[in-house]
């Protein structure tokens, strides 16, 4: 059941199940290497604000480029089935590009999130979101909660 919510391919991914039957769509992305408390609350919220909640998930080559060599600390695999596992997640969708731009324009969900150290206008995919008439919100970031924190304190 788990791994039926993974995709490793954006052609995979019944988007137009998930629309023709009404439902809110909502669309976020992240990297998600040490899945913390900061991550949950986060995901929750987003998942609160719709019906079907979505997750564009880097793959390790992305994970590298945007966070350095050491990183991924998970590979992909573990990372999709842990996010997977969480039962307000309906589906992970890994991506490859350093954004979720083309991934966005693939899913079309009525509701684009990201966490409050973004600004609305700055979200990847805020012109696409906003162009047929979906909202793009922010959540608050947990305080204290970090992974590359998290790192930073083992080392």
């Amino acid at each position: 059941m788990i791994k039926n919510k993974i995709y490793f391919s954006v052609c995979r991914v019944p988007f137009p199940v998930f629309h023709s039957q009404g439902s809110k769509v909502v669309f976020t992305n992240g990297c998600f290497d040490i899945l913390h408390r900061g991550h949950v609350e986060y995901l929750a919220k987003a998942a609160d604000m719709g019906d079907v909640l979505v997750v564009g998930l880097n793959t390790d080559a992305s994970v590298r480029r945007l966070k350095g060599e050491s990183r991924p600390i998970n590979n992909q695999e573990a990372r999709a089935l842990v996010l997977a596992s969480l039962s307000f997640v309906d589906a992970v969708v890994l991506f490859d590009e350093d954004t979720p731009y083309e991934l966005i324009k693939a899913v079309r969900p009525d509701v684009l999130v990201k966490g409050a150290d973004y600004k609305p206008e700055e979200i990847v995919g805020y012109d696409i979101v906003t162009s047929y008439g979906g909202k793009v919100e922010v959540v608050p970031l947990v305080p204290g909660y970090s992974t590359t924190r998290f790192l930073n304190t083992l080392q």
